[in-house]
């Protein structure tokens, strides 16, 4: 992920002012993108925080609803990891044409 970002703000012209002149797409793709590492970010920091409880709280932490919308949340965040990767190709594929 971190590098078709990187590849996509390479590639990116920019105005006279010197700021990214971006298309919708790409800039649709790296506000997505961002949130999504934001979110990555907030999932690894639970992950830590659940590590450092005893045993038996992290037992009755993960059989709350919440861990289970949680655990929920983060199956669709990785099917959507995907959905962006399969768009940010068509819109590579469409500006090379």
């Amino acid at each position: 992920m971190y590098g078709s970002r990187n590849q996509m703000a390479n590639a990116q012209n920019t105005t006279e002012d010197g700021s990214p002149d971006l298309n919708q797409s790409e800039l649709a793709h790296s506000i997505i993108d961002s949130l999504l590492d934001h979110t990555r970010v907030v999932s690894d920091l639970i992950a830590v925080m659940a590590q450092a409880l005893d045993e038996d709280t992290q037992k009755a932490l993960t059989q709350t609803a919440q861990w289970q919308a949680y655990l929920e949340s983060r199956r669709k965040l990785e099917q959507t990891r995907d959905d962006i990767e399969r768009f940010a190709e068509t819109m590579n594929q469409r500006s090379a044409d």
